[in-house]
């Protein structure tokens, strides 16, 4: 479990906390030890060393390898001029965890060139008369680098923990659509349907208002309209979605078609969401306006556009742009916004809706 962030030390404060540390007699010899020399008086360029093995962590989150290669070539300086040994050793240990912890890009990299230097350091010693020998250069190493794998540890637990956050919200979100879309399945379709039943029954009534057609055809026209809505709430917003409209259309007695052309690609939500809109168009006015005549739906993937077009023989007239934005006006202005074009045109008896929609890619 993540710390809660009160309880984290920042950077800069490690970084200060540390240095402060390094400086009071008593905690010299809780620091690390390394290559044995002769032990040589502090100086001014002691002090700078340390600071340069415990400063660099004000900034080991943000640039972690820049902080390893300050640190450990202070490090290294600090052990090749036999200095007393003192708590700084630690920025070394931190800044290879917070390398293993935070570092996004070129890890592998880090890790080679960090042991090219930690192999040149042995060298380095051993020519100025280190009594340490490979063993225990070796087990120095360890430890070393069970400082950058635990960081890579809490890091990976980190990304899984996200990824798992991730899916979490992602379902609640599904599941808060497809309730939405049940309770307006159970709350409007109700009512629009009584609306039907009672604007039918009406007709029947000695003195009947022409009227009361009219309610009728709107109201199932709405209940048609809604179901297009729900199914469109409960997508997930994978490929299928105009697969599953097209079965849908084809259920209700018109005869479609669906061909695929080209090799998917994925789509942005809005580019996807605006070819649904243009198939979903498409297939109501075909059922509106050439009931039961064949339509084809042909869908065409390239790297950098998506071609939509939905073609209906024998057409009667031009489908009239609807209210509320869901005709062809609306399409068009949806189309637009996602970088697209659309046209709707007579072409040899059919009428052809037919969009271009951009994916993103390289063409």
């Amino acid at each position: 479990m993540p710390l809660p962030r009160v309880l984290r030390p920042r950077d800069h404060e490690l970084a200060l906390g540390l240095t402060a540390l390094a400086f009071i007699p008593p905690l010299q010899t809780l620091g690390g030890e390394f290559g044995d020399l002769p032990t040589r008086p502090a100086d001014a360029l002691a002090v700078v060393l340390v600071l340069g093995q415990t400063a660099p962590l004000a900034f080991r989150t943000r640039w972690p390898a820049l902080c390893l290669a300050v640190s450990g070539i202070s490090f290294a300086a600090y052990a090749s001029f036999g200095y007393p040994q003192t708590l700084a050793a630690a920025g070394l240990y931190l800044a290879l965890y917070g390398v293993g912890a935070h570092q996004q890009r070129h890890r592998v990299l880090v890790a080679v060139v960090a042991t090219a230097g930690y192999l040149a350091m042995s060298v380095v010693l051993h020519e100025l008369g280190s009594p340490d020998r490979f063993p225990d250069h070796f087990a120095f190493y360890l430890a070393l680098a069970a400082c950058w794998l635990l960081g890579a540890y809490v890091r990976r637990r980190r990304a899984d923990e996200a990824e798992r956050q991730r899916l979490a919200e992602a379902a609640a979100a599904v599941n808060e659509r497809a309730r939405i879309a049940r309770e307006l399945h159970d709350v409007v379709t109700h009512h629009v349907t009584a609306m039907v039943v009672q604007a039918d029954a009406a007709q029947f009534l000695p003195e009947k208002d022409p009227a009361l057609t009219a309610i009728s055809g709107s109201g199932r026209l709405a209940l048609k309209e809604l179901r297009h809505l729900l199914d469109v709430l409960e997508a997930t917003g994978s490929p299928g979605t105009v697969r599953d409209l097209v079965e849908q259309t084809r259920a209700g007695g018109q005869p479609v078609e669906l061909i695929e052309d080209g090799d998917r690609v994925p789509l942005p939500a809005g580019s996807e969401l605006a070819a649904y809109r243009v198939v979903q168009e498409a297939l109501t006015n075909a059922v509106k306006y050439a009931a039961g005549n064949p339509t084809t739906v042909l869908i065409g993937y390239s790297p950098d556009r998506l071609d939509v077009e939905v073609a209906t023989e024998g057409s009667r007239t031009h489908p009239e742009a609807q209210g509320g934005g869901r005709g062809l006006a609306g399409l068009r202005d949806r189309v637009a916004k996602v970088g697209g074009e659309l046209d709707a045109v007579e072409d040899n008896g059919r009428f052809v809706v037919r969009a271009r929609i951009p994916t993103g890619g390289t063409p």
